[in-house]
């Protein structure tokens, strides 16, 4: 009987998300990845200690690293010096490596809201009653404010992030395995972000959101590229999430759960495959 590759799948049960249950999907989504894998549970402060055991881990809805920042940056450490095979891939460019690439993509021209990070820079943003401030370590909207411009001057440069607050008419999320396009989901309400619809993008939706995936160079995983319509009907980057989207399996239909599934199962193996342990 051949061996069936061992999984560590990395996740908090007990994690409480606003509007969302992680321990939902991720008990979903083991179950059915026992069809094809071994597979363990487990916290993600256990993980640099479980992994060696193991042929992959797989980081999901493990909650916002900034909770565990220093045991998070040894796990990283530890990957790199042991050859572990994490998946996704821990070379993502977009939130897993912090929320430079917001910089980076407003610099290079892309279709994201406008972010600076100095006081210098405050210039380059349009001029709207109000600004939106995170810090540059923040997660799942942990430490957002909002502040007028008179305000922005006083803020303390270098650990926070600025940008134009967007009156948007609804955010859009598109999700992804590897390159492949999955589904897409809608918040129709601006103030529920999480109350989600069934989303059909159009031909220019998919190659807005293609461009961060081609850009993120991930050849290996899931990714979830989150947006905002503008009233304008422009569409802007608000997230580009790589380390562990939550994917909201619950609000999507049998056939799309059942395919998105397939299309993890098939990209586990190909990453097994193509990634040769050290």
């Amino acid at each position: 009987m051949p061996v069936r590759p061992s999984v560590l799948f990395v996740t908090d049960l007990a994690y409480q998300a606003r509007g969302r249950r992680y321990c939902d999907e991720d008990i979903f989504l083991t179950s059915r990845l026992r069809s094809d894998f071994d597979i363990a549970l487990c916290h993600p402060l256990d993980a640099t200690a479980l992994m060696d055991d193991f042929d992959a881990v797989v980081v999901r809805n493990s909650g916002p690293v900034l909770h565990y920042q220093e045991e998070y940056d040894a796990f990283r450490e530890q990957v790199a010096a042991r050859g572990t095979r994490v998946y996704n891939p821990l070379s993502g460019r977009g939130d897993m490596a912090g929320k430079q690439y917001l910089l980076d993509l407003t610099a290079a021209g892309y279709p994201v809201i406008p972010t600076v990070d100095r006081a210098q820079d405050l210039s380059l943003l349009p001029k709207v009653g109000q600004y939106a401030v995170k810090p540059k370590a923040g997660a799942d909207s942990i430490g957002l404010t909002f502040v007028p411009q008179d305000e922005l001057g006083g803020l303390a440069y270098g650990d926070v992030l600025v940008q134009p607050r967007i009156d948007f008419r609804y955010e859009v999320s598109f999700y992804y395995v590897d390159d492949a396009f999955q589904y897409a989901l809608h918040a129709p309400a601006p103030r529920r972000r999480w109350v989600l619809e069934p989303y059909e993008p159009t031909d220019v939706d998919l190659g807005f959101a293609r461009r961060f995936i081609d850009w993120n160079t991930l050849d290996h995983g899931i990714q979830r590229v989150d947006a905002c319509r503008t009233q304008e009907g422009e569409l802007l980057l608000v997230e580009l999430e790589d380390l562990n989207p939550y994917l909201s399996l619950d609000l999507v239909s049998d056939e799309t759960r059942d395919a998105f599934v397939t299309s993890m199962t098939a990209s586990l193996h190909r990453f097994l495959d193509t990634q040769p342990r050290t």
